[in-house]
């Protein structure tokens, strides 16, 4: 699905050029749930930018789905984007004066669909998040996780072939972060691609493959072989709570 070649990334401070990675290269399968960590400053937030068509490389290579990106226009960045990548932010990025429901609206409204399909669409993604009910409530009358529930919802409504998620859970409780994981250890069951950035070892252990960027270089790849598993903590925190 990915496979990104020698990419580079050079910020110039004035005159000062600064780079944020240096030659990166690996590949990324259908329906792999990866993780990707490091440091503050180690790159890791560039690359989920360059992956996610939000910036553009200096250098190297990127292949999304056989189509080569790193060559394409600011418009056809746009296309590829709306089309193919759904993302998920640690602040959710939701807007405050628009329900859950027309949260979930946006990117189709950006890909030009009706307004019934539209609907529909939104509903069944909320529907699918457990928040069927809290379709017409603000974000602040929602909680953090159930924000974040709705920033997924809204992730998936265009039919991705990949997720994006930095830092889905650094706002959230350890009891919510967990339920965050199970739903994209839930989601990565059914086929969808993710690609998470997070600085917390125990929330990289829930994917299958670990990346680790230091100084703008991949200096590890990881598979792993027994993810954590969200569903277990779960209940077991739930088992704790019963008995106390």
């Amino acid at each position: 699905m990915i496979r990104v070649k020698d990419l580079e990334k050079t910020y110039y401070i004035g005159t000062i050029a600064v780079q944020a990675l240096r030659g990166v290269s690996f590949q990324l399968n259908q329906g792999e749930f990866v993780a990707i960590m490091g440091v503050s400053g180690s790159g890791k937030s560039t690359l989920m930018n360059l992956l996610g068509l939000l910036d553009t490389p200096t250098g190297g290579t990127y292949i999304l789905d056989d189509t080569e990106v790193s060559a394409l226009d600011e418009r056809e960045y746009a296309r590829v984007r709306n089309q193919k990548i759904g993302f998920v932010f640690q602040t959710f990025n939701l807007l405050p004066k628009l329900s859950a429901q027309k949260n979930v609206e946006l990117p189709m409204l950006y890909a030009g669909i009706k307004p019934a399909e539209r609907k529909k669409r939104a509903a069944a993604a909320l529907e699918r998040l457990g928040l069927g009910e809290r379709s017409h409530h603000l974000p602040s009358e929602l909680s953090g996780g159930q924000n974040q529930r709705v920033a997924i919802a809204r992730s998936l409504v265009n039919d991705p072939a990949i997720l994006l998620a930095d830092e889905p859970t650094g706002a959230l409780d350890s009891r919510t972060s967990l339920e965050i994981m199970q739903i994209f250890q839930e989601l990565n069951r059914t086929g969808v691609a993710i690609i998470m950035v997070t600085h917390e070892e125990h929330i990289a252990r829930h994917a299958n493959r670990i990346l680790r960027i230091s100084d703008g270089i991949l200096i590890g790849d990881e598979i792993v072989e027994e993810p954590n598993s969200a569903s277990q903590a779960l209940c077991s925190l739930e088992s704790g709570v019963e008995s106390r």
